[in-house]
């Protein structure tokens, strides 16, 4: 396929690329909390990192419960912006906001408040489960920091600014790679904190993150200008964020606790196949970002031609989105491939059947990555045309419907055993992949109309 067919697709191709590119860089600066974490945790010992490791699922999954608003929230600004209506861009974005915030008390006390129950039921022994709780709880009270960082992100990428909230970003990932030791193991007047001091280092730098993008927004001068007067609750508003967040927030709590059931199954093969998997997780965690990027990038080139009223080039962005990236991770997924042992190896040295099994996941896994990417930038132009109940749907597809019974059943009744598991990736994006390119062909989602709501 030739992807200079038109000085029109040229024109896509390059938006694409130079909104898709900050979008990576900046998952890809958010992923250096866990590892920065990770490193100086590890320097505690293996306790230290297991309590964190444990905690974090649940906190992805209360987490989640919320950011599809923020995703709504983006649609909205997006669409506005097709419509050149500075007016409802800066009204939705002020309405966002107060939404969020509630939110985000909500799930900051439930989360400190849970804390120790939901440690316990997820599985934490005695030696881990204090550190657990105590890291729980610090980064429960961070939610509220979490979550306006995250509406200001979602509010730029919804206008196409998408390089100031990577530069935030940036700033806040080098404060943290300060603060982590100094919280963690104390220095002068700052007492050592142990596990719970990376979470508070956390919670420091999401404040920052959370205050720059207030004063950013505030100062209107990128795009969005944040008014007193907007905050006023509207229930006709808060209807049509319901109405669009909540199939997002859904498809992202259910993709959460898919991941962990997903995990039960891997455990019950002992620790061996639990470090073959985590080894092919964190590839895939890796891969997964220039996917989302290009995700989050047809969403907001989707949402504002919608709002223009230009669904014939809404479309021509999705087809082009899915091109680059089923050509890029496919290329991606090959050279994993073949650098698949010693990718492994630098991981694990020495350890022989971890070696020998993570490279079969990985090389059974990543000749379907460039599926995967097709499967999420369909999703990133269903959610840009408002249609969140088609991503969702293509995401529990994916992961409830096929992936995890596939990977029951393959591992538990076949003689693949647990290399089943291993074999359900592929499936499920194969399927899924073809799914998302049949119900975006078939165009049920160029007939969800563009948001007609006006303060």
């Amino acid at each position: 396929m030739n992807f200079f067919a038109s000085d029109s697709e040229r024109d896509t191709l390059s938006r694409l690329l130079r909104l898709s590119g900050p979008i990576v860089l900046a998952n890809i600066l958010q992923t250096a909390y866990q590892l920065i974490d990770t490193f100086w945790l590890g320097r505690m010992g293996g306790n230290a990192v297991a309590a964190v490791s444990l905690s974090f699922p649940v906190l992805f999954f209360i987490i989640s419960l919320g950011i599809g608003m923020t995703i709504a929230g983006s649609i909205m600004v997006a669409q506005y912006k097709g419509m050149n209506n500075q007016r409802m861009i800066n009204y939705s974005s002020a309405q966002t906001f107060m939404i969020l915030f509630f939110i985000s008390i909500l799930l900051a006390l439930a989360g400190y408040f849970l804390s120790e129950p939901l440690m316990k039921i997820i599985g934490a022994e005695d030696e881990v489960l204090a550190d657990a709780v105590s890291y729980f709880k610090v980064s429960s009270v961070g939610f509220i920091f979490l979550f306006i960082f995250f509406v200001f992100q979602s509010l730029m990428r919804g206008i196409g600014n998408v390089v100031v909230p990577t530069y935030v970003v940036l700033s806040t990932v080098l404060l943290n790679l300060v603060l982590d030791p100094l919280f963690i193991f104390g220095w002068g007047p700052v007492p050592a904190m142990g596990v719970s001091g990376a979470a508070m280092a956390s919670v420091i730098t999401q404040g920052l993150s959370a205050v720059m993008g207030i004063l950013i927004l505030k100062s209107g001068r990128f795009g969005i200008e944040l008014h007193a007067r907007d905050f006023k609750p509207d229930l006709g508003w808060f209807k049509e964020l319901i109405k669009l967040g909540t199939p997002s927030s859904l498809e992202f709590s259910t993709r959460a606790l898919g991941m962990t059931m997903l995990i039960t199954i891997v455990t019950s093969f002992g620790s061996m196949v639990v470090a073959s998997y985590g080894i092919g997780a964190r590839i895939l965690s890796f891969v997964i970002i220039p996917a989302l990027g290009l995700s989050s990038a047809t969403t907001t080139l989707v949402g504002q031609y919608v709002g223009a009223d230009k669904i014939a080039k809404a479309a021509e962005v999705g087809v082009m989105s899915a091109k680059v990236a089923f050509y890029s991770l496919t290329t991606i997924g090959l050279l994993l491939f073949l650098l698949a042992r010693p990718l492994t190896a630098f991981f694990v040295p020495g350890e022989t059947e971890v070696i020998k099994n993570a490279t079969l996941f990985i090389k059974i896994m990543a000749p379907s990555f460039g599926l995967l990417g097709i499967q999420q930038v369909i999703n990133g132009l269903f959610n840009g045309a408002g249609f969140t109940l088609a991503s969702m749907i293509v995401s529990i597809l994916s992961l409830w419907i096929i992936r995890f019974p596939m990977a029951y059943v393959l591992s538990h009744n076949t003689e693949l055993s647990y290399s089943g598991i291993w074999w359900s990736f592929p499936v499920s994006n194969l399927i899924a992949a073809i799914f998302a390119l049949l119900w975006f062909q078939r165009g049920d989602w160029k007939r969800k109309g563009k948001i007609s709501f006006q303060a």
